[in-house]
């Protein structure tokens, strides 16, 4: 197996395991959060616009964990910066 290869099958897994650990992670959490939000609102339905707006907030928030667990991946994938380094030499 020769370099270039190794880094390949590295960069897959590598890609593999941050989009598994960025997608499992930022759905819980987004659960949870909508879970909490739900339950706020039943309690108290005058305060509704309040708790939606940040509820609104917090899953952008949460959401742009796994856009940029997507992105480091994609950059694995197809611009890995350690290609040039290995096919240079």
């Amino acid at each position: 197996m020769d370099n270039s290869t190794l880094i390949a099958l590295v960069s897959i897994i590598t890609a593999g395991v941050i989009m598994a650990i960025g997608s499992i992670f930022p759905a819980i959490s987004e659960g949870k959060a909508v879970s909490t939000a739900l339950s706020s609102l039943a309690q108290q339905p005058d305060v509704a616009p309040t708790i939606t707006r940040t509820l609104f907030v917090g899953l952008a928030m949460i959401e742009s964990t796994a856009i940029y667990c997507f992105v480091l991946a994609m950059i694995l994938i197809f611009a890995n910066p350690f290609w040039n380094h290995f096919i240079g030499s």
